[in-house]
């Protein structure tokens, strides 16, 4: 064919190529144009074919050897050759491609086998609400779930007493059952989970009337869970062999309990720091003195310095979060302190205030009223 390029010049490759060499080529073509790699990109997919068409006909040391005397003629209908392109003699394209995109393809020409052994049960998932003050120094409580336990009656079989599980038929007892497809690179086998017995590899003809046939039965049981000191909101604690039951007689699964702290009104966390608030007044401020505080601990006197500003933030070491390694190791607390301004007044607290204002600014005293001069001339009679 006129349009088609030659195969050596397509894999980049010399007509004395090895084996190795013409796979080696390929392998990189097919990973680079492959359209998987290139969703969407139709000269990609073009040059995968190419490739691909090539590498058929040179990894064949026949068709190699036909290509090498008459050329692309060589497959066309009524060429030498005798026959048209054929996809489904591509030699060991299954292993190339399981080799560059893993289980893209399947296990390709190689099966696995069944597992059949012990296997851990599933973890189980749950949740719990706790203070803020419970999560700052941990807490204990309680969970009631369902959770599965083995058949007493049947031993976790699923059978009927006095009978057992058969082996399936349909997979032979592995587990797992093969099929072929046709790709684009020929025949391709598959592997997957056989569908009749689930992958257990034992069908199950009578069933145990306790537990039908499952092999567990679920009971309504109370977990304690003990929150550690410093745990924060979002986090989980594991714990071991509370969760569903093992498969062939392996361990149980773990219950995860995921903790959501409820927020609270005055504190905030970031890691094991802790903020807030303080209101103080001007006097406070201005004079400075001892503040009460509220913290995690409790209450807290703190001695404010003279003339402090608002929005002024301190630092209380140790009135924080303790960590979750070492709970005797603490984050500080962080407070900023907020002069608060009164919004009312009394005539007294204003005329002080103003005076207080004036003396600030160094402006003399205001002369008394007239009515101020009458009251102290009738004073003074």
């Amino acid at each position: 064919m006129a349009d088609k390029r030659d195969y050596y010049e397509v894999l980049g490759v010399s007509k004395s190529a090895s084996e190795d060499e013409i796979k080696k080529a390929y392998r990189q073509l097919a990973k680079k144009y492959h359209p998987d790699m290139n969703p969407g990109d139709k000269e990609a997919e073009a040059k995968f074919k190419e490739a691909s068409e090539a590498y058929a006909i040179l990894s064949d040391p026949e068709k190699k050897r036909q290509y090498d005397q008459f050329g692309h003629a060589a497959f066309e209908q009524g060429g030498g050759g005798g026959g048209g392109f054929d996809y489904s003699n591509m030699g060991d394209m299954g292993d190339i491609f399981g080799d560059i995109f893993g289980d893209l393809f399947g296990s390709g020409s190689r099966t696995r086998r069944a597992n059949n052994g012990p296997m851990k049960g599933a973890n189980v998932r749950a949740g719990i609400r706790i203070t803020f003050e419970e999560a700052v120094f941990g807490t204990e409580k309680e969970l009631e779930l369902n959770l599965k336990d083995e058949c007493e009656k049947c031993h976790g079989s699923g059978a009927k007493a006095g009978t057992s599980p058969v082996t399936c038929t349909k997979c032979g007892g592995r587990g797992q059952v093969t099929f072929t497809q046709q790709s684009l690179f020929g025949m391709v086998r598959n592997v997957q989970a056989c569908p009749d017995c689930g992958g257990t590899g034992k069908i199950i003809k009578d069933k145990c009337p306790d537990c039908y046939g499952t092999g567990y039965i679920s009971r309504k049981k109370k977990i304690q869970v003990s929150v550690p000191a410093g745990i924060d909101n979002g986090q989980s604690i594991r714990i071991r062999a509370k969760g569903e039951p093992g498969v062939n007689g392996g361990e149980r699964g773990d219950l995860l309990v995921e903790v959501a702290v409820s927020r609270h009104p005055i504190f905030q966390r970031q890691e094991y720091d802790i903020y807030s608030t303080a209101p103080i007044s001007f006097a406070q401020a201005a004079l400075g003195g001892d503040v009460r505080i509220s913290t995690v601990d409790g209450d807290v006197l703190y001695n404010v310095k003279p003339g402090t500003q608002t929005d002024t933030r301190v630092r209380l070491r140790g009135k924080g979060v303790p960590t979750l390694r070492n709970k005797s190791v603490r984050g500080d607390h962080y407070v900023t302190l907020v002069v608060q301004v009164p919004t009312k007044l009394t005539n007294e607290q204003r005329e002080l205030l103003q005076k207080f204002d004036d003396a600030m600014n160094g402006k003399a005293p205001e002369e008394d009223s007239d009515k101020d001069k009458k009251k102290k001339k009738w004073f003074e009679k």
